[in-house]
């Protein structure tokens, strides 16, 4: 019988593979809409196609099984302004994410408040909340503050250069 401060070995302690874990429960979450308004012109859109994601979120402890959330969203197009645009999907995880915006506040949390090396916050995040992230990935979580990074948006300040702003010529 299990009570409070019992130690309960882990069963998942000596597996190497990742494909030895046990397998996720599946949490299926839509947001399939017929129509959706442009967030160009907010004109109607009409549902172009359904698309499918996988998002890791952290586990069942009672199950002692990972979850993931099978999101089912629309993919919209916009035949005034010519464009696609999808369901929103950002309560969840960023665009292109694997993992949910819980489990990266987790992560790095874990880093930055409890000051854990990286490798051991991946071992804490598997132990207690049965979500597996290598530790590479909550290094870069880390490094970029907990979000992800966007398409390469470095621009200059006005779009000609730092040496054009001030006048600064290359000597031949």
């Amino acid at each position: 019988m299990e009570g409070p401060g019992e130690h309960l070995p882990d069963v998942t302690e000596g597996i190497t593979r990742v494909e030895d874990l046990p397998k996720p429960r599946i949490v299926t979450q839509s947001r399939n809409f017929k129509c959706r308004p442009c967030p160009s012109c907010d004109r109607s859109a009409y549902r172009d196609r359904v698309v499918t994601r996988i998002l890791h979120d952290l586990g069942d402890l009672r199950a002692n099984r990972p979850v993931d959330l099978k999101v089912t969203y629309s993919q919209h197009y916009c035949s005034h302004c010519d464009i696609y645009f999808n369901a929103d999907t950002d309560d969840l995880a960023l665009p292109k994410a694997h993992y949910t915006h819980r489990v990266v506040s987790m992560a790095v949390r874990l880093v930055v408040e409890d000051g854990l090396p990286y490798r051991t916050a991946s071992w804490h995040l598997w132990r207690d909340h049965r979500v597996f992230v290598p530790f590479a990935t909550i290094q870069n979580w880390v490094e970029a503050g907990g979000k992800k990074s966007g398409a390469a948006r470095h621009r200059s300040v006005s779009g000609r250069g730092v040496g054009r702003v001030q006048r600064v010529h290359r000597s031949r």
